[in-house]
């Protein structure tokens, strides 16, 4: 779940997705984040597969984030979810009520793939309304897999691939970036009452989550910073090395959010964990530069494999 800063400044989604409007031009012009420099360079078709799955994301994680809302808060929490997985269960049978459905269902004729990573996803959003707190990691794991991983799972198939491997690198990427999405966003989702760092790991390295919330850099959160930080870079390293070299082309808008956001965790680290004072972000220029880099590889390997 993203907090409303984020969505008021139109950064990442949902786990890892940003605020999709329903107008494709829209997009085009109103998103400034991440996923605008991963997918600028697809090509039309699948840009617009991939913005008609996202604004389907979108919808789910609004309807949580209304749901949260003080005005909203003594109505049944899960009714707006289990609306949206009717929805889907019409989307696939072929009957969508609602434009963005319908838009996902024409994308789905195109670019097949199984209902479950929606379920997954919307189980993901489900779980912001009942957990403020992640015990453990592999508690928090299974959070950063719904609403990360099945994502980048919907995006592969949208890149093609050939390899069944390359889904070990959509899930371990989707992992990366959500963690990475975590400690930026601390002060944020601290702010709504959540904080997604494992309970054990605070009492680990003696932080306490009231220091969290209040923002305070002590030497222990600087520790507790390190080994958060080694543990994102290990799923990214994950993602690098779990991507067949066969499917390497096809992956290069998947690489790009790679690049982007390993170059976020580095910047984390580079300002001694500091992500309370300002919002960790990317210049746009270096972004751009990113997504050109690994479309021009791509153009390269189309060449070579002539």
């Amino acid at each position: 779940m993203k907090s409303a800063t984020q969505r008021q400044h139109f950064e990442e989604p949902a786990g890892i997705f940003g605020r999709f409007r329903t107008r494709q031009n829209e997009l085009a012009r109103a998103l400034q984040s991440n996923f605008y420099y991963s997918f600028l360079f697809l090509p039309e078709d699948k840009r617009a597969a991939i913005m008609n799955i996202y604004a389907f994301c979108r919808e789910v994680d609004d309807a949580v984030d209304v749901i949260n809302s003080p005005e909203e808060i003594s109505q049944n929490p899960f009714s707006a979810l289990n609306e949206w997985r009717k929805e889907l269960d019409a989307c696939y049978g072929g009957r969508p009520t609602r434009s963005v459905t319908r838009r996902l269902a024409q994308s789905l004729e195109k670019f097949p793939m199984p209902k479950a990573y929606f379920e997954e996803l919307i189980s993901g959003c489900e779980m912001d309304l009942v957990k403020s707190r992640y015990q453990t990691f592999d508690d928090l794991y299974l959070y950063c897999y719904r609403v990360a991983s099945v994502i980048g799972l919907m995006c592969i198939e949208v890149f093609t691939y050939t390899n069944p491997d390359t889904r070990e690198f959509a899930v371990n990427l989707g992992i990366a970036l959500q963690l990475t999405n975590i400690l930026r966003d601390l002060r944020e989702d601290g702010e709504r009452g959540r904080i997604y760092l494992p309970q054990d790991e605070l009492r680990r390295f003696g932080y306490h989550e009231d220091e969290l919330l209040s923002g305070s850099i002590t030497p222990a959160f600087r520790k507790l910073m390190r080994f958060q930080c080694n543990r994102a870079a290990e799923y990214f390293e994950r993602a690098r090395n779990s991507l067949p070299s066969e499917d390497r082309r096809t992956m290069a808008a998947a690489i790009t959010m790679a690049r982007i956001y390993y170059g976020l965790l580095k910047k984390i680290e580079r300002r001694d964990y500091d992500v309370f004072s300002q919002r960790i972000r990317l210049h746009r220029p270096v972004r751009f530069s990113i997504a050109f880099t690994e479309w021009a590889k791509t153009r390269i390997l189309r060449l070579d494999s002539h």
